[in-house]
């Protein structure tokens, strides 16, 4: 019988230590099916998500919604630590027999090395220090999580904030293009592009490598992390699919590309399908041709630019609304969950 408690700590113990090293030591998306950390964060969100949902008014909603994450870092740390205290309490009722109650009592003592009793036996003695040994080095790796975590924050906010005085709060694309046009700055059309490929590679890499980064929210009015990346696709769409010359063509094409990139591995992360709606009309584009004529900018037709366009926007907004809607990020012009938008029948016809 004490052999059953024995692998059902060890079990417990590996499942622990396994998804600790999925989530904080391994830099690099994990490849498992099955994990402990992901499956808490999405059903614990899910519950938040709905909870927060119910607030008004809008600001109130979002200071909610922005809570989650790093409660939720507090909750996957207190979740290893309870399944690392179970598994070692088998352990040691296998070890030394007795009841369940009081080994889990001496195996709390023993993974925060408080150290108020003792094992009767030699085994207990070795299982409790090496238990001790797991404590130490589960509050340095999540000591390091921490740091990584909001550095890799910080970092993507910074962009999205410097975005807000050439875009708009909330940003869009057609603002960007319009700033730049309007302050003669033409070069910090393509300096933006370039900017937000480091941006989008950075992501690429830190979210998800730690998902967690993922429900971290933007912490000022107007603005979302995910809207700010739209925006700056929709401007390298434009630039690619509707200028008639001119615009920075080079940079826009290596963003879009790496964009593209980013959008697919999340939405494959999360295992969102692909929809097959642009999430624009036709007279919204044509609208957004008129802004940049009237900025300057030498545009094509309508007729011209609409199959492209619409083409382009299908390999990254579709993945974007999924993301927008299943974070209940409020939309920004043209980006994130436009499903309630009265859209006029036959407008894009």
């Amino acid at each position: 019988m004490r052999s059953v408690w024995d692998i059902a700590g060890i079990l417990l113990i590996g499942v622990a230590w396994y998804d600790l090293f999925q989530s904080v030591v391994l830099p690099r998306p994990a490849v498992g099916r099955v994990r402990l950390s992901p499956s808490v964060l999405h059903a614990l969100w899910l519950g938040w998500r709905a909870a927060g949902r119910r607030v008004t008014p809008v600001r109130r909603r979002e200071a909610v919604l922005g809570v989650f994450a790093p409660l939720a870092v507090l909750v996957l740390l207190a979740l290893w630590a309870a399944v690392l205290v179970v598994g070692y309490g088998l352990v040691l009722v296998g070890t030394e027999g007795g009841r369940l109650g009081p080994a889990l009592y001496l195996s709390a003592s023993s993974l925060f090395d408080i150290g108020l009793v003792g094992p009767g036996i030699a085994g207990g003695k070795v299982v409790v220090a090496v238990e001790a040994a797991n404590g130490l080095g589960l509050i340095a790796l999540v000591v390091s999580q921490l740091f990584l975590l909001f550095g890799a924050f910080e970092r993507r906010e910074v962009q999205v904030i410097e975005l807000d005085t050439s875009a708009g709060a909330p940003p869009s694309g057609v603002a960007l293009m319009e700033g730049c046009a309007e302050s003669g700055m033409a070069g910090h059309l393509a300096a933006t592009f370039a900017a937000w490929r480091t941006w989008a590679a950075q992501v690429l890499e830190s979210h998800l490598a730690f998902p967690v980064l993922v429900y971290f929210r933007s912490s000022h009015d107007n603005e979302a992390w995910l809207n700010s990346f739209g925006a700056v696709m929709d401007a390298a769409n434009l630039v690619l699919t509707a200028l008639d010359g001119g615009g920075p063509r080079g940079e826009a094409t290596m963003f879009f590309k790496l964009g593209k990139h980013l959008v697919d591995d999340i939405g494959y992360y999360f295992r969102f399908r692909r929809m097959r709606q642009p999430g624009l009309e036709k007279w919204e584009l044509g609208q957004a041709l008129e802004r940049l004529r009237a900025a300057g900018y030498a545009v094509r037709p309508l007729d011209e630019v609409w199959p492209a366009f619409a083409a382009r926007r299908l390999q990254y907004v579709p993945l974007l609304a999924h993301l927008s809607r299943y974070l209940a990020i409020p939309p920004a012009p043209w980006i994130g969950d436009r499903s309630y938008l009265p859209h006029r029948d036959g407008a894009g016809a």
